[in-house]
């Protein structure tokens, strides 16, 4: 996606510009640290199964998304090589259209979005070398609490609008990541965390209006720039 691709260049270009002016720190030690982050994160393209009981039907719906929101903090240790942590993160994108692909049905100025709180036990591999900026890389596992909105929007054939394309529920499921980054040091305690991260969960099945239900899972590209100390 051209979002992640610009957002993972401005990383890079971050982490290259504030070498220089990190260039008399000394290197990160071992021990426990904290780290909070910001970014944004781009959902992708999911598909999503509608089953109904009255009457009996399934329905396969493709689901895209605007860019959201990604945030969280993490508190771990760091071994010298292998830093090992409990991540807390919430990442979230606008729902911006829902095509149901049996029916060519289309709705846009779609009204509703799909959020993700999750908690995630990472291991990174620190990669140090004579310089302040230590790239890394790895990855974690966990669940996620997927949030569905209620979701509206407007059949791009028709004009109508339908207040119902998903009902407002919740579901906890398993959660991974895998990603990479680049630490740059500011001085012994503080420094800068410029990262990509690829998330995913196993397929959620939201059933609030039981037995009916709507099933689907999250994909997203995350880029964040964090600020992390070492006590």
């Amino acid at each position: 996606m051209k979002f992640t691709r610009a957002a993972v260049a401005a990383c890079v270009l971050a982490g290259v510009a504030a070498t220089p002016a990190a260039s008399f720190a000394a290197p990160a030690r071992p021990g426990p640290y904290f780290s909070a982050f910001l970014g944004a994160s781009a959902p992708q393209e999911t598909s999503v199964t509608i089953s109904e009981f009255n009457p009996v039907t399934t329905k396969n719906a493709g689901v895209q998304f605007d860019p959201g929101i990604n945030i969280g903090g993490s508190a771990g240790y760091d071994f010298g090589f292998l830093r090992i942590e409990e991540e807390m993160s919430y990442k979230n994108g606008d729902i911006s259209s829902v095509t149901e692909q049996g029916f060519n049905t289309r709705y846009v100025n779609v009204d509703g979005h799909l959020g993700s709180f999750a908690m995630l036990t990472n291991g990174f591999f620190d990669l140090h070398n004579d310089s302040p900026v230590t790239p890394y890389l790895g990855g974690g596992i966990g669940f996620a609490t997927l949030n569905l909105s209620t979701t509206r929007g407007v059949d791009a054939n028709l004009g109508v609008l339908n207040d119902h394309i998903f009902q407002s529920d919740q579901d906890t499921v398993f959660a991974y990541q895998a990603g990479a980054g680049l630490e740059v040091a500011l001085n012994r305690r503080f420094s800068l965390d410029l990262g990509y991260r690829h998330f995913g969960t196993s397929r959620a099945s939201f059933r609030k209006d039981w037995p009916n239900s709507t099933d689907l899972k999250l994909q997203s590209d995350n880029a964040q720039i964090g600020l992390r100390m070492r006590f």
